[in-house]
């Protein structure tokens, strides 16, 4: 229960990209459609679980005055070697994603987790956190890149061959004909459009959600007072 309550809080309740809206230029920038943004999202996902678990085995050795400038360096590494391992074995992913993938030395997701979580807490704490904020990040760009590239493009996972190399470039699924399509949504401001409505769909959720609850809780208070 508590691993689910663990879980839960990270990937939905505290999304790091519809809640504390952290990382929203790759989010703005790399989800025109779901391929790109499940990319991206796994990537950032790999580098900020290894980099937890990496600096919580260390955390006893690394100067609190000059722990960002290390959190820095074991960053840049790890996005280094997880950018030379898909331009050796995913290169097609790795000309779509582009600049974005340095750019994830400097995502305040990572460094923001490392040094609140990993810095403070066991190595199995800081593996399952990196884990479930960057599913929870992956989730919300796989989210608004898929809206945007169906209202957009027409398609869904289109491109999906750049992840799985067996598939072809016809394997996606053409669900709107192009003439019917908004190319708002794939251009800058229908991002922000897009990622607001879903911000604002989470809120409506989550407060039909509290007055469920606070419904149900007042009910059972009021059959306790009845009994007693």
């Amino acid at each position: 229960m508590k691993l689910k309550k663990f879980l839960q809080y990270r990937i939905w309740e505290n999304n790091s990209s519809l809640v504390q809206l952290l990382g929203l230029c790759p989010v703005l920038a790399m989800t025109t459609n779901s391929v790109n943004a499940i990319g991206l999202g796994l990537t950032t996902t790999v580098i900020l679980t290894i980099t937890n678990v990496i600096i919580s085995i260390f955390k006893l050795f690394i100067p609190k005055d000059i722990r960002i400038p290390i959190y820095m360096i074991v960053i840049s590494s790890m996005v280094t070697c997880i950018e030379m391992l898909l331009h050796a074995y995913q290169f097609s992913l790795y000309q779509s994603l582009g600049v974005f993938i340095p750019l994830i030395v400097t995502n305040c997701i990572i460094v923001g987790r490392v040094d609140f979580i990993a810095y403070n807490s066991s190595i199995f704490i800081s593996f399952l956190d990196g884990i479930s904020i960057g599913i929870g990040s992956t989730l919300a760009m796989f989210v608004v890149g898929s809206i945007r590239e169906i209202l957009g493009n027409g398609t869904f996972l289109f491109g999906i061959n750049k992840i799985f190399k067996f598939l072809n470039d016809l394997s996606c699924f053409t669900l709107i004909d192009k003439k019917y399509t908004i190319i708002l949504a794939i251009l800058p401001p229908g991002g922000f459009f897009i990622l607001g409505f879903l911000i604002a769909f989470k809120n409506y959720l989550d407060l039909r959600k509290n007055k469920t609850n606070n419904e149900n809780c007042l009910q059972s208070c009021k059959l306790k007072k009845f009994y007693e």
